[in-house]
């Protein structure tokens, strides 16, 4: 029997297992801790296609291979290379190039105990798995928590409790499934206007969105500044749209300009000209995407893409996902992708671009 274990923004755990039941009807719902989610795979043919997860709410996810609980770490460590040994041999686990440990979160972005990378027990516990490693025939490079490259087998393990580890494997492929514990190696700078500097630079980061110096972007939104303060330093030239003030470190700078209105109060005229549109104004998310639609399909703009932020002010929201992804391709929008980022709260980031 075989299972799939993801981890998931605190509190997204109900949103998790009904997006699961959606897209991936055959899976069956296993376990849960707050932040961590396992399914029981089905049973699958020699020529079915590897199983890949579709998921807006999975921080990371991979394939179980079990747990090893107990008190004594050095112990525990001993157990989990001895129970990797019996689906794979020795010399098999040199396929293995990376071993990723993280915790299951236990704090939401923003509150005082909040590090999504928790890297002191993630790190000591990694050091001694790895010095209780198995010796293979031929010299075995295992890093620590560094990003993989695209098709590396990765060794998985969560620290879901002090005493209880969960592990297992997956291959990296998309952004997220390269770091560790889906979260992207971000600091945030001492002069950060707010946490939507994170916000910008992590979604930048997972979409791979072709923003290049100079490029000319607009953001409805946009006070205090943290995104636009982000743009700014890859160079883009950046319009904040916003009735509230922009903090003056952005002000200051000459390729930024501050339209201190509502975006559905400006003509549309004043959105010709940009290549990016981003959004991130604390409301429902039909009041964003009809903000949104007015300016998009307009004959005076052509957006190569979106990138918007749909706050789920209750749940009941997470239901219409579908629904709002099918109304942005109606807008010409060929491929639409969502995700939880790791420093959203209750939200999610959509992005949207007119090729694939």
């Amino acid at each position: 029997m075989s299972f799939l274990f993801c981890v998931c923004q605190l509190g997204a755990e109900a949103a998790l297992k009904q997006e699961v039941a959606r897209r991936h009807p055959d899976l069956r719902f296993s376990f849960s801790r707050p932040g961590f989610v396992t399914f029981r795979l089905p049973a699958t043919g020699a020529d079915d296609p590897p199983f890949e997860l579709h998921s807006t709410f999975a921080r990371t996810w991979g394939f179980s291979l079990g747990k090893v609980a107990g008190t004594n770490e050095a112990q525990m460590a001993r157990e989990f290379w001895k129970k990797l040994a019996q689906p794979y041999p020795a010399d098999a686990l040199a396929q293995f190039r990376h071993l990723h440990v993280w915790p299951r979160e236990r704090a939401l972005p923003g509150d005082p105990d909040f590090d999504p990378a928790a890297a002191t027990p993630a790190t000591a516990v990694g050091a001694r798995l790895l010095a209780l490693r198995p010796q293979l025939a031929a010299p075995w490079s295992l890093s620590i928590n560094e990003s993989a490259a695209s098709g590396d087998a990765i060794l998985d393990c969560v620290l879901v409790e002090p005493g209880e580890w969960w592990f297992g494997w997956h291959r990296a492929a998309s952004p997220e499934t390269r770091w560790p514990g889906g979260v992207p190696n971000l600091a945030q700078p001492a002069n950060a206007i707010s946490r939507a500097y994170l916000k910008i630079e992590e979604a930048l980061q997972w979409s791979l969105l072709p923003i290049q110096a100079g490029d000319r972007c607009v953001e409805i939104g946009s006070a205090p500044g943290g995104s636009c303060q982000a743009l700014l330093e890859h160079g883009c030239i950046v319009t904040g749209i916003d009735p509230a003030e922009m903090d003056a470190q952005v002000l200051a700078n000459p390729r930024f300009t501050h339209l201190r209105a509502r975006a559905k109060d400006l003509k549309r005229s004043t959105f010709s000209g940009f290549r990016w549109l981003m959004a991130d104004a604390n409301v429902a998310p039909n009041y964003t995407l009809d903000t949104v639609a007015a300016i998009v399909t307009h004959p005076d703009t052509r957006f190569e893409g979106l990138l918007l932020t749909l706050k789920l002010t209750d749940a009941a929201l997470v239901a219409k996902l579908p629904l709002f992804h099918k109304r942005i391709r109606e807008w010409g929008y060929a491929r639409v992708r969502a995700r939880q980022l790791a420093f959203n709260r209750e939200e999610v980031c959509v992005v949207a671009t007119h090729r694939y």
